[in-house]
């Protein structure tokens, strides 16, 4: 590892992606700011202690995770004025499905300077191993736990033309998967877990097929879902009224219209009028 530079850091917010898996994932930058930033707000501070103590340094550590960011926060901003705070989240780039946009966005609304130093993230990791398409994807993080609601954020995202990626703990993975097989139908998809460590794996196939994989007992690790998506449907064989009629049933006349136009191709304003048509019928 690089020695860090002798010069202070200037004062501001820094945003550092730590590895997923293997420490060496660290970029050398990544490890010069850890090693002289003022401080560093930690999910999890003995996580980060090992990373520390892989490149040589010590910090100060300040918690900053879901139960405490309200608290927290107005402090880290009023730190950022004079000194350098380096933001990290346990594993993977912060603010991906955790509380760091909020800090993003008060340091930015006290005119702090705010500097990302980028690297690993789970969700692109998992999608470039899946052999989906990744041209257009769309993020998920974490359905619902409870069925009903689980359901319904599956419904919302089902006529979206891209590849999904979401997040799952392995004791879910199972009840996880049959519900999208449920919502989406017959669908290619990955699930990927323990990525950039001594067992990574990438296991393929249907939502149905990998359902009954992980039925009995999810593999232990963090995991990652790829579902590849919808295919081609020709407008012409898709009745705009009823996808209207379902989607108004869930979303206002303007998201349903939305939703319709990316199922169909068909154009956005005209939906939407005829969103507002059915719903004065209603």
């Amino acid at each position: 590892m690089s020695s860090p530079s002798p010069e202070k850091l200037s004062p501001g917010l820094y945003i550092v992606a730590t590895p997923i898996g293997n420490l060496g994932d660290l970029s050398p930058r990544a490890a010069d700011i850890l090693s002289r930033a003022d401080a560093i707000a930690v999910e999890d501070s003995r996580v980060t202690a090992k990373l520390m103590h892989h490149i040589g340094a010590r910090r100060p550590m300040l918690p900053y995770h879901d139960h405490n960011a309200d608290r927290v926060r107005p402090g880290l901003i009023e730190r950022m004025a004079h000194e350098a705070v380096a933001l990290v989240s346990d594993a993977g780039t912060p603010l991906i499905s955790d509380p760091g946009f909020k800090l993003v966005r008060d340091a930015r609304a006290a005119g702090h300077v705010v500097v990302t130093i980028p690297g690993p993230c789970a969700a692109i990791a998992a999608l470039t191993l899946a052999g989906l398409p990744t041209d257009r994807f769309f993020f998920l993080g974490f359905l619902p736990p409870k069925e009903k609601a689980r359901a319904e954020a599956i419904a919302e995202v089902a006529a979206i033309r891209a590849t999904l990626i979401l997040y799952e703990s392995g004791p879910r993975l199972g009840a996880t998967l049959a519900a999208l097989a449920a919502g989406l139908g017959e669908r290619e998809a990955g699930v990927a877990r323990e990525i950039s460590k001594a067992y990574e794996e990438c296991v393929t196939g249907t939502l149905e097929t990998l359902a009954a994989r992980y039925a009995e007992a999810g593999p232990k690790g963090e995991i990652v879902i790829v579902v590849g998506p919808p295919g081609e449907v020709k407008p012409a064989d898709l009745d705009a009224d009823t996808l209207l009629a379902e989607a108004l049933t869930r979303l206002p006349a303007a998201k349903a219209a939305k939703e319709v136009a990316q199922a169909t191709g068909l154009q956005r304003a005209d939906l939407y009028a005829k969103a507002l048509a059915l719903k004065d019928k209603a």
